[in-house]
């Protein structure tokens, strides 16, 4: 998997976060999760929590194969007052 690339979406709760998958395995990937993790930060860039949600992975990816997705990761609009953002910085990926 990728570091994922962050870009702006129209709201300051969301972010659209990109990932790349790439399978060096033997065999397809058939199913599997990723879960962000969504910090909240300050305006003076205090990291005041994160927020944990999950997806599916976009799977089946087949042996030796490679696959981009691009999500819009949101959190609830109360969390993200005025003058604070998101930023999606942690990511986990667990392949089945």
């Amino acid at each position: 998997m990728s570091d994922p690339e962050r870009a702006a979406a129209d709201q300051r709760w969301c972010e659209k976060v990109t990932l790349v998958f790439r399978n060096s395995g033997g065999t397809a990937v058939r199913s599997g999760t990723v879960t962000f993790g969504t910090h909240i930060i300050g305006a003076l860039g205090i990291d005041w929590g994160t927020v944990e949600s999950e997806v599916a992975l976009p799977a089946p990816i087949e042996a030796g194969a490679r696959s981009e997705r691009t999500w819009t990761v949101c959190v609830d609009a109360w969390r993200v007052p005025l003058g604070m953002h998101i930023e999606t910085r942690d990511v986990d990926v667990r392949w089945n």
